[in-house]
Order: C-alpha cells, then sequence, then structure tokens
C-alpha cells in the first residue's frame, strides 16, 4: 500500500477558502492509481467529495461541492490536491485523501474502490 500523508486543514470562515494537499510514497506507482478524497462529519459515514482517474482525464465531484471544490493531481511530484471555495459550516469534517485500488472506478467511486488511507485533517467551517 501507499502511504498518504494531508496537509493544509484548519478552521476558515463561512465563504473562505482552504488547500488540502495530499502526498504519496512507497507502496504502488502514485501515478497508475486513481485517487480520492473523502470526508467524515460527526456521526455521518464517510463520503467521496471528489476523486480523479490515475491520468487527470476524469475527476467526480459530488453534488454537494461541485462548482466549489475542484480535486487535481501532479504525477511527478506525487501529490494530490483539493482546492475548496465558498466553504460552508456543512463542510466541516475529517478530510482524507485515499489511493485506489486500480487506475480507475466505475460508475461512482466508493470506499470500496480505494485501499489506502491517510491520517485525515480537520476543516472546520465556522463564524
Amino acid at each position: 500500500q501507499v502511504r498518504l500523508v494531508e496537509s493544509g486543514g484548519g478552521l476558515v470562515q463561512p465563504g473562505g477558502s482552504l488547500r488540502l494537499s495530499c502526498a504519496a510514497s512507497g507502496g504502488r506507482s502514485f501515478s497508475s492509481v486513481a485517487m480520492g478524497w473523502f470526508r467524515q462529519a460527526p456521526g455521518k459515514e464517510r463520503e467521496c467529495v471528489a476523486a480523479i482517474y490515475w491520468d487527470a482525464s476524469l475527476t467526480y465531484h459530488a453534488s454537494s461541492v461541485k462548482g466549489r471544490f475542484t480535486i487535481s493531481r501532479d504525477n511527478v511530484q506525487g501529490t494530490t490536491d483539493l482546492q475548496m471555495n465558498a466553504l460552508k459550516p456543512e463542510d466541516t469534517g475529517v478530510y482524507y485523501c485515499a489511493a485506489g485500488k486500480r487506475s480507475a472506478w466505475s460508475g461512482y467511486p466508493s470506499l470500496a474502490d480505494f485501499d489506502s488511507w491517510g491520517q485525515g485533517t480537520q476543516v472546520t467551517v465556522s463564524s
């Protein structure tokens, strides 16, 4: 499995922006697998907010974040980022970076498509 380390979380006011970054090392080649960002709010299940194919030819953004969040990746640097704009209090949660089992996914990306996880970074949107 690949090792993933997230950074960039914190406290931000509603309407603000944050950029999360995930650095990958070890394990299978980063550039050959899909990557995703998941979040888990207190008392809720972990959900996929964004995912990207191995070659960035396809991205997925959950309807709740579409138009506000953007996922990207750099296969040379071994990183994947999540740019979050126009943040809302309901975006609060722990955000996890995940590496996929394969280069892509079928249908919509889900927990079952990913098998390596970072430790998570807290994002709090509050005034």
